[in-house]
């Protein structure tokens, strides 16, 4: 008779524990990006599988080790599917729609603590950073999607770390209508060509 789980690891809430406990030493020590899925299977003593069916990502493991509630791996990928005409709106709505449901207890509470903030920073860049460029496609896209992380994270600073209570007060729908078109320049503006001729000009020899 065949093994129907056969290929499936089983769940285990210890060995889940243990590793969201290794995945959170090892993120607050080498950030985001420096933390790979393997070296914290190693850590926990488990098989990589184990953390696809416990956490189903890098980034769910990121976000669930840390108590980051904000970080939700299925709202980015829906966020990047459709046109680029309605990235802006997309991003905003799932950024506002996350924080807001768990601000300004669970996130702000969780980024207290200075280690956790500099992996969330890291996970920013390497993360929302490098997906974002990947969407947009095209020689400038890392620029572009510079920019939108720049407005993204100004919005999460000035609205839920560190309120301004003009922008804390604002409701939701006003939130995406008032940023959305400093986030659709970002990400649609085409980005002047640097200029390089000063680079090219041999050094005036003596």
């Amino acid at each position: 008779m065949l093994n129907k789980t056969r290929g499936r690891p089983r769940g285990n809430p210890d060995t889940k524990a243990r590793i969201a406990a290794a995945a959170r030493g090892l993120f607050l020590e080498h950030g985001y990006q420096g933390t790979t899925v393997r070296a914290v299977a190693a850590a926990a003593g488990v098989d990589s599988a184990l953390i696809s069916y416990h956490f189903g990502s890098k980034q769910g493991l990121f976000g669930q080790s840390l108590d980051l509630l904000c970080v939700e791996p299925a709202a980015l990928d829906q966020a990047l599917r459709g046109d680029r005409a309605g990235l802006a709106d997309r991003l905003l709505t799932t950024m506002t729609a996350l924080w807001d449901a768990t601000a300004p207890t669970e996130n702000r509470m969780a980024l207290q603590d200075d280690d956790t903030m500099r992996a969330f920073r890291g996970y920013l860049e390497s993360e929302l950073l490098v997906r974002v460029a990947e969407y947009l496609g095209g020689p400038d896209a890392t620029e572009r999607a510079t920019a939108a992380v720049g407005v993204i994270g100004g919005l999460i600073f000035t609205r839920y770390l560190s309120p301004i209570p003009a922008v804390a007060a604002l409701p939701r729908a006003d939130v995406c209508r008032i940023f959305r078109p400093a986030l659709h320049a970002a990400l649609l503006a085409r980005v002047r060509p640097r200029y390089r001729a000063m680079a090219r000009r041999p050094a005036d020899t003596p």
